[in-house]
């Protein structure tokens, strides 16, 4: 569970249940500061001298705020529309994309009219009709954390759940979800792990739970029902690296049950940074040793009009050769999403 450090009330949060039960949980610990906002001026409210504490501040600040816009962002080509349920990650992984797309001081916010953002999904959920309506739960987030005081996952779950034309999923670094295994989710909802070698997880993902923790986690969720999937990203090329993810999805071939209700599911991203998220990371983790040297990649224009450094055709061919065979002969009940 994240525990922050400051929270952050924005005005008109505590006139909803929400607010007042994240209010009740936390007031009164000497470590944590509350604040009410009169103007939601949030980032005064965040400390910081220079840009990697900025960073570190906001990311142990709790934001509370209430959604007031109705539009949902699109989510192609994993969903149909993203769901805010959260935005923000208590995590802290050097390479996180989200490093360059939430300011200076990327704190955690949630919202108090979870009930609201559902009834904007049902209306998307109207207009696709008879077709099946995807949303993502977890595109500029990672909800698991803050559920235990949110609920919103519970709420979004079961709202999905009593829905047969749509379909939520979710992706998650932590394990925070044993209030989402007795829900009545009717297999409309996939919980999917972010997981990577012990040595990845070692050196750029902190704060974040073990690898141990995320596959028993995934194995509460394929016990509980769910469709429950993989994600394997970063991939890196490094010595043995072969080797060691290979070590990883042993792993998770011993420990999944044989009778999976569901195909387990594998997406495989390798590892790609732009050159304003290459500046960006090396200020805020200066002694950084990811992997970013330009010479090393090629230069590609991705889909969204910005260039990237991605490795060369021979390298992204070895890791999709790899991940192909390696899950085709450990899985049988599995289906790999894509390999890029």
């Amino acid at each position: 569970m994240f525990t922050p450090k400051r929270i952050i009330f924005e005005k008109g949060t505590l006139e909803y249940e929400t607010g007042n039960e994240i209010l009740t949980l936390f007031k009164g610990r000497d470590n944590i500061e509350i604040i009410n906002l009169s103007n939601n001026n949030i980032k005064q409210h965040i400390p910081g001298e220079d840009l990697p504490s900025q960073y570190k501040e906001g990311k142990r600040t709790l934001v509370v705020g209430i959604k007031k816009n109705s539009k949902f962002q699109t989510c192609k080509p994993s969903a149909h529309y993203q769901l805010p349920l959260v935005s923000g990650c208590m995590g802290q992984c050097q390479y996180c994309y989200l490093n360059t797309m939430l300011g200076d001081k990327p704190f955690v916010k949630v919202y108090v009219n979870t009930e609201d953002i559902l009834k904007q999904a049902g209306k998307y959920i109207e207009e696709r009709l008879p077709d099946i309506t995807i949303f993502e739960g977890a595109a500029t987030s990672d909800p698991v954390p803050v559920e235990p005081y949110t609920h919103a996952l519970q709420k979004a779950i079961t709202f999905f759940g009593a829905n047969p034309n749509a379909r939520f999923r979710f992706v998650t670094k932590y394990t925070d979800i044993d209030s989402l295994l007795d829900l009545e989710h009717e297999g409309h909802t996939e919980i999917r792990f972010s997981i990577n070698t012990l040595s990845v997880i070692k050196q750029y993902e902190y704060s974040t739970a073990s690898l141990n923790k995320r596959i028993e986690a995934s194995i509460k969720a394929v016990q509980a029902g769910y469709p429950m999937g993989y994600i394997i990203a970063p991939v890196f090329i490094y010595p043995n690296w072969k080797e060691e993810y290979h070590e990883l999805l042993m792993d998770i071939k011993k420990k999944l049950p044989g009778d999976l209700k569901y195909p387990v599911t594998f997406e495989i991203i390798s590892h790609r940074y732009t050159s304003i998220a290459k500046n960006r990371i090396l200020e805020i983790f200066p002694e950084s040793e990811l992997p970013m040297n330009d010479e090393e990649r090629k230069f590609k224009y991705g889909q969204f009009g910005y260039g990237k450094y991605v490795y060369p055709k021979e390298s992204l061919a070895n890791i999709k050769g790899f991940f192909m065979n390696e899950i085709d002969t450990l899985f049988d009940n599995k289906e790999v999403k894509y390999v890029i």
